[in-house]
């Protein structure tokens, strides 16, 4: 295990609108706002996401199964916000459904807000981590500077 300790800085509240894509919104505004490390919480709905339910198949590299999501409908999600050597990138996980169907992974591939998407974030200061490219799975995977 790796860990290390921060504190709580600022706290963003934020609405994305019909049709702005999750991701793009986010870690845009991670960029202006210069947040390196975060926590993120997203309550709403999405038009469509095309989100990882999985492993499709783990050696010798993980490859994702993707399941596409045709919304509208709701999620609630939560995930965290950490650099890699581009910058903020956000890691979230949801639960979406719509009806009986519900989907619970990792959203990505263009996941389109439905009406209205809140968002809290909540930065943090004193952690120093990286997402890192790791050769054996073919990921960029959490590390931290400053192990505790």
């Amino acid at each position: 295990m790796e860990y290390s300790v921060g504190k709580t800085a600022r706290v963003f509240g934020v609405r994305l609108f019909e049709g702005e894509d999750l991701y793009e919104s986010i870690e845009s505004l991670a960029q202006k706002e210069n947040i390196n490390s975060a926590a993120v919480f997203i309550t709403g709905g999405f038009r469509k996401a095309n989100v990882v339910v999985g492993p499709k198949q783990e050696k010798p590299k993980i490859i994702g199964n993707f399941k596409n999501f045709e919304g509208p409908g709701e999620t609630l999600g939560v995930g965290t916000i950490y650099c890699d050597d581009q910058g903020p990138k956000l890691h979230l996980h949801a639960a979406i459904g719509k009806g009986d169907d519900t989907i619970v992974g990792c959203p990505r591939g263009g996941a389109k807000t439905f009406l209205i998407l809140e968002v809290t974030i909540i930065e943090f200061e004193g952690i120093n981590a990286e997402r890192k490219f790791d050769d054996d799975n073919g990921l960029k995977l959490l590390r931290f500077e400053n192990e505790t």
